[in-house]
């Protein structure tokens, strides 16, 4: 059912691929307990869903990036209208949550990653709400891509559970939506990138654009283009994003009540 945005949910939840339903059994229960809002943006015709969801009794917005049912690859998802959409109801702050593949060899399927730089290789989006305006103070500042009081909230609630995570790492934003090649998984590499994904950008600059305060939670899911002898395989990545979207559920929900 939809109704009127709530004034008092200011923290909303990203999910990425393999993440649609906040509540894991949310899939098996689509009753009247889930609450939509439609929101209509300046940036497409149909209004983008956003969920009322509980995390720990506190109430969250949910978007799944990707759509439901996966029919978005990550170089055609409306990041501008859903960063709109969010800022419209009345969203201060965003945890995401991303699918990547491992660069740094420490960064082994299962793991979680809090990362604080990115690097943009992708091409061809609509990367800013400024576009065509020419007015120095649309430039925003980017030299930190995440909130630092997000950041350092995910790393401390993750150490408060015993939840493994690495607290820093450079994330590779590759356009998609095939996977790299080995090559180029080498000069990501040399580039000083510790994990590779596609939807990192334009959706932290968006939300800066915002000002709204974001950070992400990635999980590794398979080891990049190259550095194992074993082909990727849909199948292997969703096995671990099954098992790895626990702990992210787990650390999402020491952290909502917090926020």
């Amino acid at each position: 059912m939809s109704v009127s945005l709530n004034p008092a949910i200011d923290l909303a939840i990203i999910g990425g691929s393999g993440f649609y339903h906040l509540n894991p059994h949310r899939a098996d229960k689509e009753t009247q307990q889930t609450t939509y809002l439609d929101i209509t943006t300046p940036f497409t015709n149909e209004p983008i869903r956003l969920c009322q969801e509980a995390v720990n009794t506190t109430n969250v917005y949910f978007i799944p990036r990707h759509g439901v049912e996966h029919t978005l690859p990550p170089h055609k998802i409306n990041y501008r209208a859903n960063l709109w959409a969010l800022k419209e109801a009345g969203v201060q702050k965003i945890i995401a949550v991303n699918a990547v593949g491992g660069i740094n060899p420490k960064m082994n399927p299962g793991s979680l990653v809090i990362p604080d730089q990115i690097i943009d290789y992708t091409w061809g989006r609509e990367h800013s709400f400024f576009d065509g305006l020419n007015s120095l103070h649309d430039h925003i500042d980017f030299t930190y891509p995440y909130d630092a009081q997000l950041r350092d909230l995910l790393i401390e609630e993750a150490k408060e559970i015993e939840l493994p995570v690495f607290g820093k790492g450079c994330f590779a934003c590759t356009q998609g939506p095939r996977l790299e090649t080995a090559a180029e998984i080498q000069k990501l590499k040399r580039d000083g990138c510790d994990i590779v994904g596609m939807t990192g950008m334009p959706e932290a600059a968006l939300a800066r654009e915002l000002n709204i305060a974001y950070a992400c939670i990635t999980l590794v899911v398979n080891p990049a283009a190259g550095l194992s002898k074993e082909t990727i395989t849909i199948d292997k990545i969703k096995k671990v994003l099954s098992e790895g979207l626990q702990d992210v559920r787990k650390l999402l929900g020491a952290c909502v009540v917090k926020l």
